[in-house]
């Protein structure tokens, strides 16, 4: 099966480039890379193109207007080739058999949210430096140990609520293409940070498409960084409350639109 790595990124090309390099080191690789860029000046475009003769690699970028993750990622999707697509932010480091994970759980009828794992800051600031990219569980310096763990024959151990859109993470996350244009892909309703992720997989839900969670496979490690500003979190809740109470499945503006 075919799968694109979908990466979503904005002026951080030195966190971006750790990111491709654990890409090229996948024990499978991805059919191709497409990159949602949120209006990066020139330096993360002069990045990308150093990798084209590593990768199959898109870059899918628009003006710098603010946060508007949820409008690059649905133009990124058509520029996709793939039926399958795996989600993950532009800081997230990958395990070596991070795709290879996620497409063992791949599934028709289901999302699926992958691992996390939080590097600290110091230790993000070191391995931006040295090009770290192998870490474990007891890594120094590695937050939330217990994600960083891969151990995928006991990862069927840890089951979730498969209707609960709850801390559902865009930075790791897999879908079929098939199930987001049924929903109209990400809401462009959104401003600035906050709950696009959750509303968009409240409507998969909605759709009747299942929440499956890995623990302990598909691990991304979180490469540290100053939060984004929580300015819109309120106005932005209420459109995910809003799709919860009202069981939307689909909403305008958004992929089609």
């Amino acid at each position: 099966m075919n799968v694109t790595l979908l990466i979503s990124t904005y002026n951080w090309p030195e966190a971006l480039d750790l990111v491709l390099r654990s890409v090229v080191r996948q024990s499978r690789q991805p059919y191709e890379v497409v990159i949602a860029d949120d209006g990066s000046d020139e330096r993360t475009a002069e990045l990308i193109g150093n990798y084209a003769g590593r990768l199959p690699i898109k870059h899918v970028w628009h003006e710098d207007r603010g946060f508007r993750k949820s409008i690059i990622l649905n133009k990124a999707v058509r520029e996709v080739s793939s039926s399958y697509v795996i989600e993950i932010d532009g800081d997230i480091i990958l395990h070596r058999h991070f795709i290879n994970d996620h497409l063992k759980a791949a599934a028709r009828g289901f999302f699926v949210q992958g691992s996390r794992a939080m590097i600290g800051e110091r230790k993000s600031k070191q391995i931006l430096e040295s090009k770290q990219l192998d870490f474990y569980a007891l890594s120094p310096g590695m937050h939330t140990r217990f994600n960083a763990i891969r151990f995928p024959l006991l990862s069927g151990l840890f089951k979730t609520n498969p209707q609960s859109s709850h801390n559902v993470k865009g930075c790791n996350l897999a879908f079929w293409v098939d199930d987001y244009k049924k929903i109209n892909g990400y809401y462009n309703g959104f401003e600035g940070w906050g709950w696009e992720d959750y509303e968009f997989a409240e409507r998969l839900i909605n759709a009747g498409v299942k929440k499956k969670r890995l623990k302990w496979a598909a691990v991304g490690y979180h490469i540290f960084h100053p939060l984004s500003s929580r300015g819109s979190f309120e106005p932005n809740e209420l459109i995910y409350r809003e799709t919860v109470k009202e069981k939307l499945a689909y909403r305008e503006p958004g992929f089609i639109q």
